[in-house]
């Protein structure tokens, strides 16, 4: 799983902060606004998937008085946002697996959306399972160690306490893998043991990576990928290029 999230992660993050922080957390709005929806609640605690999101938005640094708003937004009665998880396989060049996640209102709009991004650009939008079998769900939390003040020892020792599966030193960051069960709560210890997070989700990890030597390929891929995560409906791209 090495090198899976370092530079992805990162750079979504670091987005977060500049001009596209009001689209980042619009997305996570849209997220929060679903998992109050389909889990039938506005309590974490009794909400698993609430409490996912929640833990995204505040390593995205989303207010917590946005999020308050948009949970108590999503339990109004006047609330008429019609939001639907939807996810899209396919191919990138040279066979790069890629999935996307989206919220949408409106599920024509988007599956057109997306298959223009993979048609323009060398790939192609297949059928659902197409790459998803060569990917494992997992919760991932990267702990920034920027002024290398973390001790490698004593973030593993507190992440394996806390029910980690693995833990990867990657330059800068520390690399958390949980199970998508154990991710609130490694991520909520780990939070309390005063850790600061750039990246802290539920995400797609592929089993294998494929380099890309082309320079038209990788020129081609990177365009793609800046037009679906800059595509509104969009939440996530997931993808097994190996980009080291």
């Amino acid at each position: 799983m090495s090198g899976h999230s370092k530079w992805h992660n990162i750079q979504k993050t670091k987005g977060a902060a500049d001009a596209k922080r009001a689209q980042a957390f619009t997305k996570i709005a849209r997220e929060i606004i679903v998992a109050v929806k389909e889990g039938g609640s506005g309590d974490p605690a009794n909400n698993s998937r609430l409490a996912t999101v929640i833990a995204k938005a505040k390593a995205a640094n989303m207010p917590n008085d946005n999020i308050k708003r948009t949970i108590d937004k999503a339990l109004g009665s006047g609330n008429t946002d019609n939001f639907e998880s939807v996810t899209y396989e396919g191919y990138g060049p040279n066979g790069v697996a890629v999935i996307v996640e989206a919220m949408t209102d409106n599920r024509n709009r988007t599956a057109s959306e997306v298959r223009h991004h993979f048609d323009k650009y060398g790939g192609n939008m297949g059928a659902t399972g197409c790459v998803s079998w060569s990917f494992d769900r997992k919760g991932v939390i990267i702990i920034d160690n920027e002024d290398e003040e973390l001790d490698e020892d004593t973030v593993m020792m507190d992440a394996l306490e806390a029910g980690a599966e693995d833990i990867k030193t990657e330059g800068s960051v520390f690399e958390v893998y949980t199970t998508p069960d154990d991710f609130s709560t490694v991520n909520d210890a780990l939070s309390a043991a005063g850790y600061k997070f750039l990246s802290a989700q539920i995400e797609m990890v592929p089993q294998n990576y494929v380099k890309l030597t082309d320079p038209d390929d990788i020129k081609n891929f990177e365009k793609m990928l800046e037009l679906m995560e800059d595509n509104d409906d969009v939440q996530n791209v997931w993808h097994n290029w190996d980009e080291e």
